[in-house]
Order: C-alpha cells, then structure tokens, then sequence
C-alpha cells in the first residue's frame, strides 16, 4: 500500500514534539543550503548546536540520511550525528560505530571515467566520486544539463547502474538500499520503539523515505515545493527547517 500523493500547497508541519520523535534529516537542501559545488557546504555553528541538542532532546533518535558520503557528513556536521546513511541508502553506521558498505558495482569504473572525460570537456560540470557511486553536477554548467542526463541514461543502460536523479546532479550508484530502507532499518533498532518517524528532505531522493515514514505511522516533510509528493507537511527552506526543529519542546 502507498502513502497518498499530494499537490502543492502542502500546511507546515505542526510544532515538534520531540519526547515522542524520531528524526531523519537530509543534509543538501535540508540542514544546509545547496551550493554550486559539494565542496563549498561547511560546517555552521549555528547547525552544530542545534543537532547536539537534537540528540539530547530524542534521546539519541536521530539520523541524517543522505546522498552525501559519510566522510562529508562528518566534516558538515561537525560529527554530531552516529546513526547517518550515507550515499542514498548504500553506506550506513549503526549506532556502535560500525559501518556496512554495499559493494561497488563492476560498472562504476567505466561510467566514471566517462562522467570525468565529459567533464574535462565542458567547463562548470563537477564530477562528485562517493565509492559505490558517482555523480556528475551541472549547476555551474546547466546548458549540458541536458546532454548529461542523456549520458548517464546511456551508462546506466550499458552497465546496470542505478541512475538516481537529482536537483541538478546525473548520478550512477549501485543498486541497493534507498533512503526509505533506511529508515525502516532505523526505526528497527531499541531506542527508535514506539517513536514517530519524521522524514524531512527537498530532494526526489527523499520521497522513499517520506512514503516509508507515512508506513510506519509517521510523516514526511518536504522542504520547498514539488508536486506531486508523498510528504504531508512542506516548510520553505533550510532556516525554516533550522527553526522548526529548535522550536521542538
């Protein structure tokens, strides 16, 4: 059974109980703002208070599931958050600190150096290496938008990739686990019982793990606009996002 799609317009959410929450967080877009290059995000101090908090107020109930690698996480997020699935689903640590990788697909080293000899060959085009995938980034270069996309099609088609897409990124990943498994296999572990999940994220990535919080009795928030989606509640951007969850009681 599906959660049920909705159309733009969505209410914000209403004020956080954070006694009864548990939290999953995307980074790009959600807890910080997009740039040109993945590079250019940062750590804020602002961000680090609040996620510290955070794990306090939910007794540890919170994890940010991203197309990040973990390694950035850590950098952006001051390594505040334990519990992160990284790269779409594919990379995760649990709450010991052990982390499980999905093998990288026989296809990824071809794909890559044909994302990379593309790029070479059109200035503004950033190709983002993240183990079991790879992602080529047009922000900077979005008249080959188009021409990317097209590509990564084609390289998906011949290798068996995934071709997962995003907010101005073509990106290659090994199949595997998506955003909504994770948080399913979150919300499996003892200090999640009983808690209502939150999924809040801006990106198409981050519908799986709206309709998998719908599922178990939770929600999803999409931040910024797009319809149709599963998410039931929508706030406008990353600040809004950021005072939402300091406002949690």
């Amino acid at each position: 059974m599906h959660s049920d799609i909705h159309t733009l317009n969505l209410p914000a959410p209403r004020p956080l109980d954070l006694s009864g929450a548990a939290l999953f967080l995307d980074l790009d877009g959600t807890l910080a703002p997009i740039a040109a290059r993945p590079q250019d995000v940062t750590p804020d101090p602002r961000r680090t208070r609040l996620l510290a908090a955070l794990k306090i107020r939910t007794s540890g109930r919170v994890a940010v599931v991203t197309g990040r690698t973990l390694r950035d996480v850590d950098y952006i997020l001051d390594g505040q958050i334990p519990l992160v699935a990284a790269v779409h689903g594919l990379v995760r640590r649990d709450e010991l600190g052990v982390v499980l990788s999905r093998p990288a697909h026989a296809g990824l080293d071809r794909a890559r150096a044909t994302l990379i000899d593309f790029a070479r060959r059109h200035p503004g085009l950033v190709v983002e290496e993240k183990g079991p995938s790879v992602a080529l980034h047009y922000r900077l270069a979005r008249a080959h938008g188009a021409h990317a996309r097209v590509l990564a099609q084609r390289l998906a088609e011949a290798t068996g990739l995934t071709l997962q897409a995003g907010d101005m990124v073509a990106e290659l990943r090994t199949p595997g686990p998506s955003k909504g498994d994770a948080l399913r296999d979150f919300m499996a572990l003892p200090r999640f019982k009983g808690a209502t999940p939150i999924f809040v994220g801006d990106d198409i990535t981050d519908e799986d793990g709206f309709e998998e919080a719908e599922q178990l009795g939770g929600f999803g928030v999409l931040v910024g606009q797009r319809s149709p989606t599963r998410a039931r509640y929508a706030l406008r951007g990353v600040d809004d996002v950021l005072a939402w969850l300091e406002a949690g009681r």
